[in-house]
């Protein structure tokens, strides 16, 4: 399958200052899950999400839209929202709180969000914070789904059961978890497809 066509649109400490998109979907994870390394694989693209070996960089919300020829209609179409990561953020307490607090707003507020994707390290497994947040989606009824990054990093002979414990972890059974490598490509063609099915709904 083709690479997304994605553009970066703005960043934005509020989800209020972003423009209005018609289909949405959103990416959060911890802070060092691989969030800018996906989008960028998903785009084939090096440089479109900035990448860093620090975790917490990212600290805003930035918007990329899905760019679709066809659509001649007036503003955004098909937008992407990378969230700050969660955990292992170096800075101030209040800062960390002043993220959780915009996360929160977003998802709750945004309008046309059709898809929460949670990122989960293939080779650590859901942490207590991945539970937490997909516990806390839940509980607030948003839809989402969780995608295993690394899959390269872990041994073909461990893969079976990586698979099934990731899945116990989330509380999914193992054909739910969708798991992929930004740096081998396995998996992004189906990602790539299950992101314009999701932008569709």
């Amino acid at each position: 399958m083709a690479p997304l066509p994605v553009e970066f649109v703005q960043s934005a400490s509020k989800h209020s200052q972003l423009p209005d998109s018609r289909a949405e979907i959103t990416v959060v994870g911890r802070s060092n899950v691989g969030k800018s390394s996906l989008l960028n694989a998903l785009a084939h693209r090096k440089k479109l999400a900035h990448v860093s070996n620090t975790p917490g960089r990212t600290r805003l919300l930035n918007l990329f839209e899905i760019v679709d020829p066809k659509d001649k209609r007036p503003g955004l179409s098909k937008t992407m929202v990378d969230l700050p990561g969660y955990g292992f953020a170096k800075a101030p307490g209040n800062m960390r709180a002043e993220w959780q607090a915009m996360i929160e707003n977003y998802l709750l507020e945004r309008e046309n969000l059709l898809m929460v994707i949670v990122l989960v390290d293939g080779v650590v497994g859901p942490t207590k914070l991945d539970v937490q947040m997909l516990d806390w989606l839940r509980a607030n009824g948003l839809p989402h789904s969780v995608v295993a990054t690394k899959h390269d990093k872990v041994k073909s002979s461990q893969r079976d059961k990586r698979k099934k414990a990731v899945a116990e972890g989330c509380d999914l059974e193992p054909r739910d978890v969708i798991w992929v490598s930004a740096e081998k490509g396995t998996g992004l063609d189906r990602l790539r497809g299950l992101v314009m099915t999701w932008l569709q709904a």
